[in-house]
């Protein structure tokens, strides 16, 4: 069994490099590839911790790309940190972060909420802050109940503290990957907002561009979903992958290599992915 998305401290997930290869072990996983947001900076210790382990330590990264009606990221496997220009293009992507970061604060603190952005960083430790850690200091500070209603009410898309940041182009983000020597895999197809026919036909445009896979197994995706995906994958001659979307205890219900509990991913997608690495 195999795990192929998962978060650690270095974005937004609640365990360190170290101790995601810890679970994955006592999970009894095979292999696991680190994909943290718009960074690798996790990498060298994820790969430093695997040596001698019995859980094969993948490189990866989840990049944001610029999508409209829905959301778009991009996974890239068995990439080089070692690419300076990928490491720099990374390195944007994250500073639109830290603008959009400042706007958020800003916008919460016009609408009365006294958060201060030491307090808000504090939550965020190695990791470049999110709206997650938003949330954390505003349940903190007893603004609201719980993270879900910090998003609902002030920090989700479309709501008063929430403010975009600069992503790069889809086929921008594949063939980023790419260039990095990775496999490019669009994460979780049900958060672009479209309908079977329009997925098609943007994984083939994308497919144009160097996409190597769909995920296709995720722990939001339901049997139908499954199947369509699967479907796609098949006709398109995409490699079908599969994670959990791992986060720790900052998504408690997802467990990792289980997702909410009937998530497999079949062992045979690494070879497969590695079978499509650039040449």
């Amino acid at each position: 069994m195999i795990d192929l998305h998962m978060h650690s401290t270095f974005s937004d997930g609640s365990l360190t490099p170290e101790e995601l290869l810890v679970e994955a072990a006592q999970t009894g996983l095979s292999a696991i590839a680190l994909t943290d947001h718009d960074t690798t900076g996790g990498l060298k210790r994820f790969f430093a911790a695997a040596k001698g382990g019995s859980v094969r330590a993948i490189a990866g990264v989840e990049i944001s790309a610029d999508f409209k009606p829905g959301t778009m990221h991009m996974l890239g496997y068995f990439i080089s940190a070692e690419n300076g220009a990928f490491e720099e293009r990374l390195r944007w992507i994250r500073e639109g972060r830290e603008i959009r970061n400042a706007e958020i604060l800003a916008k919460l603190q016009a609408l009365g909420f006294e958060l201060t952005w030491d307090e808000v960083k504090a939550y965020a430790g190695e990791d470049v802050v999110g709206r997650p850690h938003f949330a954390q200091a505003l349940l903190a500070r007893g603004y609201v109940a719980n993270k879900d209603e910090a998003f609902d009410k002030l920090l989700g898309k479309g709501k008063p503290a929430y403010a975009d940041r600069r992503r790069l182009t889809p086929e921008d983000a594949v063939q980023l990957v790419v260039s990095a020597g990775g496999v490019a895999v669009l994460a979780h197809p049900f958060t672009l907002d479209l309908s079977a026919d329009a997925t098609r036909k943007l994984l083939s445009g994308l497919k144009d561009a160097g996409l190597a896979g769909i995920e296709v197994y995720y722990s939001e995706h339901n049997p139908d979903m499954v199947r369509l995906y699967e479907s796609m994958a098949r006709d398109l001659d995409l490699v079908a992958t599969g994670g959990s979307d791992f986060h720790g205890a900052l998504a408690p219900a997802i467990r990792m290599g289980k997702g909410f509990g009937g998530l497999s991913v079949p062992d045979e997608v690494v070879p497969a992915l590695e079978a499509r690495r650039p040449k």
